[in-house]
């Protein structure tokens, strides 16, 4: 439905990376569910962690990749489900156009 499927690395460090401050730990056991970041003290459940970092690295991916698919001009990236809404961002200036006088 207009999405894109991105693949990061199989072995991307997703659960070991801190979202928050991008320490990396050098290691997690599989049985530990939560953890606490030695660099920044954010507190992390393996999986939610795990989710916002591989969710961060494909959005990486798609604005390196040079597709157009993320947008730096302000405008929605993803189509919006629904009605559109009148007040919506655009990188089109709206400016009137400069009359000279003689």
């Amino acid at each position: 439905s207009g999405g894109k499927l991105i693949e990061i690395n199989r072995w991307f460090p997703s659960s070991k990376l801190c979202s928050n401050c991008h320490c990396q730990i050098s290691e997690l056991p599989l049985d530990v569910r939560t953890w606490t970041c030695p660099s920044c003290g954010t507190h992390h459940h393996r999986d939610g962690n795990a989710a916002i970092n591989i969710r961060a690295e494909g959005i990486r991916m798609l604005s390196s990749s040079g597709t157009g698919e993320a947008n730096a001009n302000g405008e929605d990236v993803r189509p919006i489900r629904g009605r559109k809404s009148k007040m919506r961002q655009s990188s089109v200036k709206l400016e009137a156009p400069t009359i000279a006088s003689a």
